[in-house]
């Protein structure tokens, strides 16, 4: 996920400061990785630089000064040009997994026993979601982030059964190689 665009995606509700950006941030994207305060703080100076973003003004209102933020006209089109853009399916997955299931052959280790372990933590992180998507109040959002992961841990589960039932014979491969 783009930060730069992201950013600018909540700015173009209208100005606001960094902390109120993080926090909006956290309460839109709530499976997403949380942002650092710092984070923000460098996108919010580079989107600055590069004339996609330009301060308001700084004011404290009785709390510490705080920078406003607002995006330019430069930033609403590249915000647009990003929203639009069609995401490319990678060509190649990086897959952890497969990379321990190889390693663990190679190295005389358990692959099976391996891929059991691994599959009880996915198990243990869609309960968890599942939790977190049913739980009272949950908005949209957290639902939809909720389904993404999911369904993107049932393909692991799946492709994990897939392997433990083609273990035999991709050791037999690996090992001849």
């Amino acid at each position: 996920m783009s930060t730069r665009h992201v950013l600018l995606g909540l700015l173009a509700s209208g100005p606001s400061h960094g902390y109120d950006l993080k926090r909006r941030h956290d309460e839109r994207f709530p499976q997403a990785r949380p942002l650092a305060y710092g984070q923000v703080y460098t996108t919010l100076q580079r989107l600055v630089r590069d004339g996609l973003a330009e301060v308001e003004g700084t004011g404290a209102d009785g709390g510490p000064e705080r920078t406003t933020y607002r995006s330019t006209d430069d930033g609403s089109r590249e915000l647009a040009r990003w929203a639009g853009e069609i995401a490319p399916p990678a060509p190649f997955v990086t897959n952890e997994i497969f990379a321990k299931v190889v390693v663990s052959i190679l190295s005389g280790g358990d692959a099976e026993a391996y891929l059991r372990a691994q599959r009880a933590a996915h198990m243990e992180r869609m309960r968890e979601l599942t939790a977190v998507k049913t739980a009272k109040g949950a908005d949209l959002a957290t639902v939809l982030s909720a389904d993404y992961a999911l369904n993107h841990l049932d393909a692991d589960l799946r492709w994990m059964t897939t392997t433990a039932a083609r273990l035999t014979t991709l050791t037999a491969e690996v090992d001849a190689a």
